[in-house]
């Protein structure tokens, strides 16, 4: 056991020590972790509000009753649960179950359509995996309180508009409807085993087409000609208009899968219409979304230079989860950014800086007789919109610094004696590292220039 010394006087007193450490699953964020997160949280939030959601919350805990069975077993078997007084109480695994009970209890004062958005911590004891933790963020944004098919399409919009203003272009959204899959499950004769089936179905790009048919007969107790069927189905190929077509035909004189064929028509229709990249959006009958409360359009969105991460913002509709909660007909849809799933593709793909601390400005402190000098210089800049940090001490200035240096400063602004006399400021661009004397008057405008 680790222990310390302890000096009290002329005795030595031993002192056991804890050993820090975090659980499995469950991470520390330091500085340069938590501004590149703050970051895309804002240009989330940024994108939700241009499209006229408001900011909710909701508590961590929620009665079990309320979370089990709304996902699936997986997700029932991954939940944090405990009682507490008495009282029987789990961790949301996600923000939609507690947004349906929400919704159930104050859609009254909200009144529909509402759209909301909603940044929150989440928890699933599931396997850590690269980008996924036990312990995670996401930011969802839902519309609740219409069957209109104008929502589901504003959903693909605000996630498509949001990989770019993160600053994407390589992606492709893939989107698909659950009543194409339900429709073929009802002409099939299997709407008993559509969760078994779905579930399967959702494995089919990491584990294949073989073993999927292998779990859909084993869990789901289908015959081999009903799972190729389904698989058939699914993996259908072709341009958009060749995959509708197939679908269509497969489907005929079944209402079900006819109108989430309809629905899917309308969709890139409206893609067509708002002059967004048509290979950003792929019609992919093979995705089924894993949670059991998806009824209609499903969305997955992946990077093209890392397939393999998965989808970094993903939902779907739902049109009966709230009907857990209340008699009254509340449908909503909506998705979720994967935000540490997505920073850990831009850390991978080098688009993150390597900075650890959120002010690109760095005053240094040449003599303390000028502290109050230094201390009203980054005020000053403070007052036209820009962070600014002081160095807190007059340590040598190459100490100073390797500070700017190992915290990510882009300028570091130098004064002593001889800039004080003349009015001037020694400004470095560490990013060039250009070091110029600027007039105090000249400083706003030379500083503005670097930053942009």
């Amino acid at each position: 056991m680790n222990s310390a010394a302890i000096q009290s006087g002329r005795t030595t007193v031993k002192k056991d020590l804890i050993e820090p450490r975090t659980l499995k699953g469950f991470r520390d964020y330091l500085p340069s972790a938590m501004i590149p997160r703050e970051q895309l949280i804002e240009t989330a939030k940024s994108v939700y509000r241009s499209y006229g959601f408001s900011p909710i919350d909701t508590p961590a805990l929620e009665y079990t009753e309320i979370l089990t069975g709304k996902g699936g077993t997986e997700s029932d078997k991954q939940m944090f649960r405990f009682e507490q007084g008495g009282r029987d109480v789990a961790m949301r695994f996600d923000l939609t179950v507690p947004f349906a009970r929400f919704a159930a209890q104050n859609i009254g004062e909200l009144g529909t359509p509402f759209k909301r958005y909603h940044v929150g911590t989440v928890w699933r004891g599931e396997r850590p995996q690269k980008g996924r933790y036990r312990e995670f963020v996401q930011c969802d944004f839902d519309t609740i309180g219409t069957t209109s098919n104008s929502a589901d399409i504003e959903t693909l919009f605000i996630i498509h508009d949001l990989m770019v203003k993160i600053g994407f272009s390589d992606f492709t959204i893939h989107i698909n409807n659950r009543k194409i899959l339900n429709g073929l499950l009802e002409s099939l004769d299997l709407q008993s085993r559509s969760a078994e089936v779905l579930r399967a179905l959702d494995k089919l790009p990491k584990i294949g087409a073989d073993a999927v048919i292998k779990e859909m007969q084993e869990q789901g107790d289908l015959t081999q000609q009903q799972a190729e069927k389904v698989i058939s189905l699914t993996t259908v190929e072709g341009s958009t208009a060749e995959i509708l077509n197939s679908l269509e035909k497969q489907l005929v004189g079944n209402e079900c899968g006819e109108q989430g064929v309809a629905y899917l028509r309308e969709v890139f229709d409206a893609v067509d219409k708002a002059g967004i990249v048509s290979e950003r959006i792929v019609l992919d009958p093979s995705i089924a979304r894993g949670l059991d409360y998806y009824t209609g359009t499903i969305y997955e969105t992946f990077l093209n230079q890392l397939p393999g991460i998965g989808s970094v913002c993903s939902g779907g509709r739902y049109d009966n989860l709230a009907e857990l909660f209340t008699t009254q007909q509340l449908p909503g849809v909506g998705a979720s950014l994967g935000l540490d799933r997505l920073l850990a593709a831009m850390q991978e793909l080098n688009l993150l800086d390597e900075i650890s601390t959120p002010a690109p400005i760095l005053v240094t402190q040449m003599d303390a007789k000028y502290t109050p000098d230094y201390l009203r210089i980054a005020r000053d800049l403070r007052m036209y919109g820009f962070n600014v940090e002081v160095y807190p001490d007059t340590k040598a200035i190459k100490k100073q610094f390797k500070y700017a240096n190992r915290h990510g400063f882009k300028i570091v602004i130098v004064a002593g004696d001889d800039e004080f006399e003349k009015q001037e400021w020694q400004v470095k661009d560490m990013q060039t590292g250009t070091q110029t004397a600027v007039r105090k008057e000249e400083l706003l405008e030379h500083i503005r220039r670097i930053l942009a």
